[in-house]
């Protein structure tokens, strides 16, 4: 999509949303790969309101209708849940502005996709993690997101990307890349090629797990990095978890694991040191106690006893997801530089390595949470 498109498309958003009060502005926010995000203002009985307005990604998500669906279904829910426990439903999940058609979306005349909620005052993004405290309130506030989330009918929920962490599926999709190289690439990978084929027991060992009834199937987010958890600026607290496009059904052991093989790395996922990174034990450690914690008694001991599991298994998808993309030309992720999709699969692959050297330790670390 065009900017000139974008931009036109955003105008009849503005006036296309129920919203009361006179319009001031609306600007850019964020920093998200997928989705268009900007800030409107308006002025209503002498008062500022702001509101996030989003215009969906149709290439990422293709049936946006299913993925609002998927949303305000949880949202709403999570409303029941917050309210029955006293706490304020307009700042601690997302509250959803609805169209003047009535439905939660809006469809411009281009055909593309906006939604528009409620700004969320006096709480901020964990951007950057300022030290282990921080990794703790993310670790808290996503666990608690799976609590409040125990009951729900997890089966009834869209896959808004079919197969999104069906990582033998994702070994599948690898191998054809790298029987097709398009790129003419696969001969300058050799190493990592086979890093990835020599552990396709890493591939099914989940999907084996939630088959065979080991781990239960939950909602889950699915995109757990710590800057989609909002910090209430006074409490220092985790306050609410945003970002709600890849909820879906899925196992707890994922969000726990794509945290860890995000946040408790000692280096940038495209850093060209390897060197440089490793799994920190101590931030394993500080976000198992919070993920733990947050959750309230709502994990399985066995589903405790694979968190280590699923950082392995994240980080090992991660990287190749990266690795194919790389292969295929870089058509999924965004890239800065020819081997951008390349560096990043090699800091995954490290991270994997470390941690099967570390892997004692963390089952160690993991037993102490075990209730």
């Amino acid at each position: 999509m065009n900017q000139e498109t974008l931009a036109a498309g955003r105008q009849e958003a503005i006036s296309g949303f129920d919203i009361p009060g006179c319009f001031l502005d609306c600007r850019p926010c964020g920093n998200g790969h997928i989705n268009d995000t900007f800030i409107m203002e308006f002025e209503e009985d002498g008062q500022i309101r702001r509101y996030s307005l989003q215009h969906m990604n149709r290439t990422v998500f293709t049936d946006p209708i299913a993925l609002m669906e998927n949303i305000l279904h949880v949202t709403d829910y999570l409303k029941e849940q917050i309210l029955e426990q006293g706490g304020d439903p307009q700042r601690e999940t997302l509250d959803f502005v609805h169209a003047r058609t009535g439905e939660p979306y809006f469809v411009d005349s281009y055909g593309e996709y906006w939604r528009a909620y409620h700004f969320i005052e006096h709480a901020y993004a964990l951007e950057e993690l300022s030290g282990p405290e921080d990794f703790y309130e993310s670790a808290v506030a996503f666990g608690h997101f799976q609590k409040m989330l125990a009951a729900f009918p997890a089966d009834s929920l869209h896959e808004t990307i079919v197969g999104f962490h069906d990582t033998r599926s994702r070994f599948a999709t690898f191998e054809e890349a790298v029987k097709k190289d398009v790129c003419q690439r696969a001969s300058g990978v050799a190493e990592e090629i086979q890093f990835v084929k020599s552990r396709y027991d890493v591939a099914c060992v989940l999907g084996d797990l939630l088959e065979n009834g080991t781990l239960p199937l939950r909602v889950t987010h699915n995109d757990t990095k710590s800057n989609n958890v909002l910090i209430d600026e006074t409490t220092k607290k985790g306050l609410c978890v945003i970002d709600l496009d890849t909820v879906m059904p899925g196992l707890a052991v994922n969000d726990f694991g794509d945290s860890i093989r995000f946040g408790a790395s000692t280096g940038a996922e495209d850093e060209k040191d390897l060197s440089k990174i490793s799994c920190d034990l101590g931030l394993f450690d500080v976000y198992t106690k919070g993920f733990v914690e947050g959750c309230e008694g709502i994990l399985t001991k066995e589903e405790i006893a694979c968190l280590p599991l699923g950082a392995k298994v994240m980080t090992y998808e991660c990287g190749m997801r990266f690795l194919t993309d790389y292969l295929s030309g870089d058509v999924y992720f965004k890239t800065d530089y020819p081997t951008h999709n390349l560096d990043r699969a090699r800091t995954q692959f490290k991270l994997v390595a470390d941690m099967e050297e570390k892997w004692e330790e963390m089952q160690r670390i993991t037993q102490k949470y075990i209730l």
